[in-house]
């Protein structure tokens, strides 16, 4: 069993055909690899057993959930180093990935993976970490299984994203009009920022789709004298966004609702927000939810649709949720390139003015909740659980990554209901957004 980290860097460099970018320590303190690298922590070989029955990334997380791997040093550099090289294999073309398969059927691969098996120990799979969301059944984005997936979300505690969002609880994409602001700031700044696209004023209606703790519909009210409707499918978030409503003392120009946005009967509304909540509508149901948003605009009302976008794939057929977010994340959402949402937008009705791309922001925003996360961890684990805050930290690193090196983006999107007549009621300045 001695130099278990000698073994595996060999193995994982058989496999993966490259040298292996992070540093290994063992559960038997051995160590192996580039010095002065982040180290990836190997607690317990159960965690080559969660690798090997899982291979892939479902297997790593399930790893990390449990506790059973670590990172030691810089996380976002660590995981910067491994996802350069998957994102590398990911884009190798198909002749050269066949290739790499073939190499792994070399003898020395072979026994190398004998090896892994050897260091494994009890040929068992272990159970899957509790936070892990079991695989579902039925068709998808139906309005119980939605409510299902939002719960398992965002259902965890109000005091957690509390300690991670910080006295704004706003969960989405900041806007820092100064990279030296405060997340306080940046994320008042965002919400201002789509009050004056949309160009609300007093007496107006607003409907926030996906109104989270309320924030949207707080600001909105506060600022401009708007009448808002919020709507969440989590009672635990409506509870506390209703509670900031009463201590504000704008009941009577708030409503926070626990609704699906398929339930809303009472159009029209002067103006439509939806921040971060698109994703989780789904690529079968998009259609819907962009024609049900035009149908609750009165002519000349704005919509302001703030959503996460990936890049485009050559064959998008073959797109999948990783299943790292699918199972600990986001259960069932979906991503979608900015040129499909902008097309079904305007296949609905919509006529699209403005598109704002934020990418750069959001990297800053993650990294800004991932610092409040580690500066009160132990809070955090025992409000949730370890492995539930482990989830968050990761999932937001590797997010941030993401958004720093485009492999996602996030945008703004403007639209009007243009009326018959073709007045949309926009400035002809561009940006300019009252006329």
């Amino acid at each position: 069993m001695a130099d278990a980290a000698g073994r595996l860097t060999k193995l994982a460099e058989e496999v993966l055909g490259a040298p292996l970018p992070v540093r290994i320590r063992a559960w038997d303190r051995s160590e192996s690899g580039p010095p002065g690298a982040p180290v990836l922590v190997i607690r317990h070989r159960r965690a080559l057993r969660r690798m090997l029955f899982k291979p892939g990334e479902l297997g790593l997380a399930r790893a990390w959930v449990a506790g059973d791997i670590d990172v030691e040093g810089d996380l976002y550099e660590a995981l910067d180093r491994l996802a350069g090289l998957l994102w590398e294999r990911a884009a190798t073309p198909a002749p050269q990935r066949a290739a790499g398969l073939r190499a792994l059927a070399r003898p020395e691969v072979r026994a190398a993976v004998r090896e892994a098996l050897s260091l494994a120990g009890a040929p068992v799979p272990p159970t899957p970490p509790a936070e892990e969301l079991r695989r579902r059944r039925g068709p998808l984005h139906t309005l119980r299984r939605d409510k299902e997936a939002i719960s398992h979300h965002y259902d965890v505690g109000n005091d957690f994203y509390e300690l991670v969002l910080g006295p704004s609880m706003v969960y989405s994409c900041a806007y820092w009009e100064d990279p030296g602001a405060t997340l306080e700031d940046a994320q008042r700044d965002k919400l201002d920022l789509i009050c004056r696209k949309l160009g609300l004023t007093e007496g107006q209606r607003l409907l926030d789709v996906g109104c989270g703790w309320g924030s949207m519909v707080l600001h909105a009210a506060g600022e401009y004298g708007v009448r808002a409707v919020g709507i969440t499918l989590s009672e635990e978030q409506a509870t506390y966004a209703r509670k900031r409503v009463a201590e504000a003392g704008l009941t009577d120009r708030v409503e926070i609702r626990v609704q699906d946005y398929r339930e809303i009967h009472d159009e029209p509304f002067d103006a439509v927000s939806s921040i971060g909540m698109a994703e989780h509508v789904g690529r079968t149901q998009y259609a819907e939810y962009a024609s049900a948003l035009y149908a609750l605009l009165r002519p000349g009302g704005r919509l302001l649709n703030h959503q996460i976008a990936r890049r485009p794939l050559a064959d998008e057929e073959a797109y999948r949720v990783d299943e790292f977010i699918d199972r600990y994340v986001f259960p069932d959402g979906e991503l979608a390139p900015v040129g499909r949402t902008v097309g079904q937008l305007e296949e609905a009705g919509f006529e699209v003015r403005d598109v704002e791309a934020i990418r750069e922001h959001y990297a800053l925003t993650l990294r800004s909740w991932v610092a409040n996360l580690e500066a009160h961890w132990d809070r955090a684990a025992r409000l949730t659980s370890p492995g539930r805050a482990r989830v968050w930290r990761l999932y937001m690193a590797a997010s941030a990554l993401s958004f720093e090196r485009n492999r996602i983006g996030v945008n703004q999107v403007l639209a009007v209901r243009t009326p018959d007549s073709g007045s949309a009621g926009m400035p002809l300045r561009a940006r300019s957004w009252t006329g």
